[in-house]
């Protein structure tokens, strides 16, 4: 008998699997690929919130552990995925500039925010009032990532690539079994694809999809990431990824022209370099209202868990997360209430 099954392999998929392989535990994690929004997502890992100037929440926490988390998945994949990044706000006012300097004054946000302005960057992005420059900024390949973890796990015999069907999961008192496979318990990190899950799908998901498009613009010759109304990251030989769409009714699959008319009218009040648009990726991003995840145990199966809801901080939560679930489980420690998903439980089987 396995100690676990993991469903998902994204981030938090990931993240749980790999803190299991630090504890010596046995698992086997079923993943089809049909979710696909960590594999999207731009993977910069920023504490701060650069339309409102204030710090994420509990990003401070949050980055101190996941630096190290992913420096350890990297040296255990023998791979490299996770490096430092630049990342600079451009300015569009005065008073853009003065609410900066007030947000570096806050002693929880001056780690994060140089009061040192530059004036220019490339010439390609004028700026009338200069750049802020984020610190303690860095980035993960999160395509590069979860492709390599899958195909080590493929290679130890601990994911098969298949579809997992709800309905074959026998849950007992002391172990669930899912087409001859039994363990002790199991772990849904499904994404947005929680919403058809039996087990949690009365849990408040809501979808968030995003979409960005990727530019060819050699002459930018931008080496760092900007963020305006929208980001411009360099992906190198002249490429650029350039987003993100937030749309939270729309729930299709494919791009839209309108995300794409979006992100090419701010593009080119920001760039004044020619450019092509090459591609456009999609994703969507598994959220809730309050913006917190979705971590702890079903509210009647003692061996059934979830670990989702990351939103579009992904990167930065799935460690925590993975972290806050283990915890729960393997040393009886209580999740912290914003992450627990007990928050909504009480509420839905209170109305049941």
């Amino acid at each position: 008998m396995l100690d676990y099954i993991i469903v998902g392999l994204g981030l938090g998929g990931a993240s749980t699997a790999f803190r299991l392989e630090e504890m010596g535990q046995s698992f086997l994690v079923f993943e089809d690929g049909s979710v696909n929004s960590s594999k999207v997502a731009g993977g910069v890992m920023n504490p701060v919130i650069l339309k409102r100037f204030t710090l994420a929440w509990q990003a401070d926490a949050q980055l101190k552990d996941a630096k190290g988390f992913y420096k350890r998945l990297e040296n255990h994949l023998n791979t490299t995925f996770f490096s430092a990044v630049e990342i600079y706000r451009k300015f569009s006012s005065v008073e853009e500039q003065n609410d900066w300097f007030a947000a570096a004054d806050r002693s929880h946000l001056a780690p994060f925010l140089d009061t040192k302005l530059k004036a220019a960057i490339t010439p390609g992005i004028p700026s009338e009032y200069s750049f802020g420059r984020v610190l303690q900024t860095s980035k993960v390949d999160t395509r590069k990532l979860l492709n390599t973890y899958l195909e080590y796990l493929l290679r130890e015999e601990k994911l098969r690539k298949e579809r997992f069907f709800y309905e074959d999961l026998k849950v007992s008192e002391d172990y669930v079994e899912y087409r001859g496979v039994k363990a002790r318990r199991i772990i849904f990190c499904d994404g947005f694809g929680i919403r058809k899950n039996p087990f949690f799908s009365y849990l408040p998901l809501g979808g968030n999809k995003g979409e960005y498009i990727i530019i060819k613009a050699r002459e930018l010759q931008l080496e760092v990431t900007v963020k305006s109304s929208i980001f411009i990251s360099p992906l190198g030989s002249g490429m650029y990824a350039v987003g993100a769409t937030y749309n939270n009714q729309d729930k299709t699959p494919g791009p839209t022209a309108e995300a794409r008319e979006e992100l090419v009218k701010k593009l080119e009040k920001i760039i004044t370099v020619p450019y092509e648009v090459v591609d456009q990726v999609v994703g969507i991003r598994p959220s809730t209202a309050d913006r917190r995840p979705l971590v702890g145990k079903h509210p009647e199966m003692d061996n059934v868990y979830c670990c989702n809801g990351f939103g579009s901080r992904g990167v930065l939560i799935a460690p925590a997360a993975s972290a806050e679930l283990l915890n729960l489980i393997e040393h009886a420690q209580p999740v912290s209430s914003e992450y627990d998903l007990a928050r909504f439980t009480r509420k839905h089987f209170k109305r049941n």
